[in-house]
């Protein structure tokens, strides 16, 4: 991981040395983006690298199962049954995990078809990547390169019987669960931008838009989830607002776009805060 402390003695060289490395971290494969999500990361030319090589650390897929076969696609796969999740994500991940620059990253499941069926075939899968997959036991994380979060048609009523996992669940932003006991079981806090906002980065965010979303936040917060608005406009102008609410997680399809948004952040807090740490 690539880190910064910035010199309170020189904060003018030390913006200029982020100046010129950006070139390099703009190509670099093991700067990680925390903050930046791959909406439907299959949808890529190549899934999941093109977003590892970008420095993202949470990746989306969408997951059927059909005969016995968790299937990634985003409408149902009648025809094409090569596209796996163990193809396209698992083993792939379990090679990624072993290079010495790996990142613990975030593999999040929006599961389209019935919930406890699919998450009972994604257990079963998992088995063979133990050494590879975050789990919980009787509420106790043990953490690992690789977290599962599910999403779409999430199997909680199933999992909040079990006394151990290996997946965690995306809580709803606005109704969360309100039973402390299950708060080891999700990992973030979602819903879809237009839930909370209506505005779309033209002029300045409504202010009581903005307390709203705030409060979202800080209660995701105090649960210790992060938290995403999903299907949100793709502009600059909206991302600077979400990160100053506190969002965790940039929602995007366009990988390149966010990631030079983010790193040009680095250099914007580098030259506005001299005196503060900055770690990305």
């Amino acid at each position: 991981m690539l880190a910064f402390k910035i010199c309170t003695r020189h904060p003018k060289l030390v913006f200029l040395f982020l100046f010129m490395l950006l070139p390099k971290l703009m190509s670099a494969q093991d700067f990680p983006l925390s903050k930046a999500f791959a909406h439907n990361d299959y949808w890529h030319k190549r899934p999941l690298y093109d977003a590892l090589d970008n420095g993202y650390t949470h990746i989306e897929a969408d997951v059927y199962l059909r005969r016995g076969k968790l299937l990634v696609s985003h409408l149902p796969p009648f025809f094409s049954k090569k596209r796996t999740l163990e193809s396209l994500y698992l083993k792939p991940l379990m090679a990624y995990a072993q290079t010495a620059d790996s990142q613990p990253i975030t593999l999040m499941i929006d599961v389209k078809s019935k919930a406890q069926p699919t998450y009972e075939a994604l257990e079963q899968l998992l088995q063979n990547y133990q050494g590879l997959i975050s789990t919980y036991t009787a509420g106790v994380i043990t953490k690992r390169k690789v977290t599962i979060v599910l999403t779409g048609h999430k199997p909680f009523q199933f999992l909040k019987n079990q006394t151990s996992g290996w997946a965690f669940v995306d809580d709803d932003l606005i109704n969360p669960t309100a039973n402390a006991r299950f708060n080891a079981l999700f990992q973030t806090a979602s819903c879809k931008y237009s839930n909370v906002l209506s505005w779309t980065g033209e002029g300045i965010m409504p202010a009581q838009e903005r307390r709203q979303l705030c409060a979202f936040v800080e209660q995701a917060h105090s649960t210790g989830k992060k938290v995403r608005l999903w299907a949100s406009p793709e502009n600059r102008t909206v991302w600077a607002e979400l990160l100053s609410c506190g969002i965790d997680l940039i929602n995007t399809d366009q990988l390149l776009r966010l990631k030079t948004f983010l790193l040009e952040e680095v250099l914007r807090f580098a030259k506005a805060e001299p005196r503060a740490d900055f770690t990305q």
